[in-house]
Formats: C-alpha cells, sequence, structure tokens
C-alpha cells in the first residue's frame, strides 16, 4: 500500500535577522514515509526543527520561509498546490492540532461556534447544521454534556477540556491526515493519559493516519508505530517503535532514553544527561552537527556530514562511528 504522506528531501530556511542575504536552515534534507492508519512519532529537543516541520507540511510557515523538496500526499505534491488549493485540502483532508490551545482558541468566541466556523469554511450547511455538527465532534471527544459546554467560553474550560475542543475542531471536518504538535505539553500526567487515550480511540473509530510531534520520549512510545529522530534540523535516526527504544543507534537517541528514569532507577543516583546545548540554527556545521556533544566522535565527524545508512531493516541511523563497518 502506497504511503498516505511522503516527504522527501524536505528542507525550510530562512533569511538571518542579523543579514538579510545569510540563510539559516531550519529543517534539512528530511526524509520520512505515513502508512494509512499508521502514527509516525517525531521526537526531538526544543529547537530541533519539529515545529517548523509540521507548519510546513500545513504549508502555514512565512512568506519569507524558503521550502525545497517534495511533500506528496495522496500523490499530490503539497508544495505545488495553489494557495486556493491548499486552503481547501487544510483542514478536510488535513488537520492540525496545535500546541497550545488557549493561544490558539479565541478568547471571545463559544467553543461551538469556533468548531462550527470549520465546518462552514469547508461545508455548504446552515448555521444549525454546523452547530449541530460542532456538538457531535464535542461528543466524539468524550466531553459530556456536549450541548451545553459548546456554549462555554475557552477561559471557562480547563486546560484538558481546552485541548479536547483543540481536537474536536481538527477532526470535525473528518481529515484524512491528523498533525498533533506536542497535544499534551502542560498537562499533567492523568490528563496526558486521557489524551493518547482519545487519540488512540479517534485513530480507531475513524481511521486517521498521525503525525505525532513530541519531545516528550515516553509518550510518543505509547501512541507511535514508526519514529524519527531529530536534532538540530537533521533527521537522525528512523524506524519502527521496537527499534528506537530497544536498539538505539545513534548516540543522540542513546543519550535521550538514557536521560529518561524508570521504575527501577536509583534515586540516589543522579540522572545521565547529554553534555551541552543544542547548537543555534545560525550556526552551520559542516560535519555532523552533535559532534560537539557525542562522547563517540572521530576527527571526521567534525568534517564530513554522516548519511543516514541503513543498520538493520527498516531501521536508519545516521552515524558510522557507533555502526562500524558501514
Amino acid at each position: 500500500m502506497p504511503p498516505l504522506l511522503d516527504v522527501r528531501g524536505l528542507t525550510v530556511e530562512f533569511p538571518s535577522r542579523s543579514s538579510g542575504s545569510q540563510l539559516v536552515t531550519a529543517v534539512r534534507d528530511l526524509n520520512f514515509k505515513i502508512a494509512p492508519g499508521h502514527v509516525f512519532g517525531l521526537v526531538g529537543e526544543s529547537g530541533s526543527g519539529k515545529s517548523v516541520t509540521s507548519l510546513a507540511l500545513m504549508r502555514l510557515l512565512p512568506p519569507e520561509a524558503l521550502i525545497g523538496g517534495q511533500i506528496a500526499f495522496n500523490s499530490s505534491d503539497l508544495l505545488q498546490l495553489c494557495p486556493n488549493a491548499m486552503r481547501q485540502l487544510r483542514g478536510t483532508q488535513i488537520a492540525m492540532i496545535f500546541q497550545e490551545p488557549m493561544t490558539a482558541l479565541n478568547p471571545v468566541m463559544r467553543v461551538g461556534d469556533q468548531i462550527a466556523e470549520a465546518v462552514r469554511a469547508h461545508s455548504n450547511v446552515t448555521k444549525k447544521e454546523a452547530w449541530q455538527r460542532a456538538v457531535q465532534a464535542m461528543d466524539d471527544v468524550a466531553i459530556s454534556d456536549a450541548s451545553r459546554r459548546a456554549r462555554d467560553y475557552p477561559h471557562q474550560l480547563s486546560g484538558g477540556m481546552r485541548q479536547r475542543i483543540m481536537i474536536a475542531m481538527a477532526i470535525v471536518n473528518r481529515p484524512r491526515l491528523l498533525i498533533a504538535d506536542e497535544p499534551t505539553t502542560a498537562l499533567d500526567v492523568t490528563i496526558q493519559a486521557q489524551i493518547l487515550e482519545l487519540l488512540a480511540t479517534l485513530r480507531e473509530k475513524f481511521g486517521l493516519t498521525m503525525l505525532f510531534i513530541s519531545h516528550d520520549l515516553a509518550v510518543v512510545s505509547q501512541i507511535a508505530d514508526h519514529v524519527g529522530v531529530m536534532y538540530a534540523g537533521n533527521l537522525v535516526e528512523l524506524g519502527s517503535k521496537q527499534d528506537i527504544f530497544r536498539a538505539p543507534a545513534h548516540p543522540y537517541t542513546r543519550g535521550l532514553l538514557n536521560a529518561v528514569p524508570t521504575l527501577t532507577t536509583d534515586r540516589s543516583v543522579p540522572l545521565r544527561t547529554i553534555e551541552g546545548t543544542v547548537p543555534s540554527a545560525n550556526t552551520v556545521s559542516r560535519g555532523c552537527g552533535f559532534e560537539p556533544r557525542c562522547s563517540f566522535r572521530i576527527p571526521n565527524c567534525a568534517q564530513i556530514p554522516p548519511p543516514l545508512v541503513e543498520v538493520a531493516s527498516g531501521h536508519w541511523a545516521r552515524c558510522p562511528v557507533v555502526n562500524p563497518g558501514l
């Protein structure tokens, strides 16, 4: 079965604020695929390029952004669509859950009206029909007494309820691809678990395909089928969930997993950390972007950009040092 989303060589650059002639690369040569009905988890630290990737897929980056490569969705290249065609696709075929619902929702509109507005933007229906679909979408995301809560304003809802409203707005037009950008950020662990369970239920009920973006490895491990690990704009490792969490091949992925506490972690021993910080997007590295922080580095790492190599069937990593002989 062909992938629903096939990203090939995606590169996103912005003019430098200090010098308009210099370009800053936020995403570099990104490649991944998502099969219909599957969930692809994109993980990495803040500033690694995850959210820029999601906005590039939705064609929501500012006009000065330079986007290269190919984004094939259902056999159409999203980067070649005219603005009107992309506008029709956005919200019907592809929808997005944004990171912070309090800033994404309009504070002076009832939440039901905001969902109904998404319906009327893409369907020729009456206000009453749009409202009924909005209430149904709220019921789909397990908001009790949906017809009453639809008349609430965002400030009257808890963080978890606002996130459910965002999910309802995303699914109300039954998209094929759902992009979730840090949907559990700033929620406590109990509400996180409820949101993840909800997304899993919606995936099963509506046959959703998902791109799930997060910095939280534990969250990604619960929902994703395949995982891509990003660092400084590059995809450094790609594979199934089992590949990434049971046999990590890149030093960065290993470092992230080593920093996650477990039930058997000795609390008297400090957690292992990755020394150093993520480089600025303005920093141009000739070789591997992770080289300054890597304990496996060799002289060539600073000079030669490592390619993605297949370390096992379907498992790719950008580090020949950890995988000698490749």
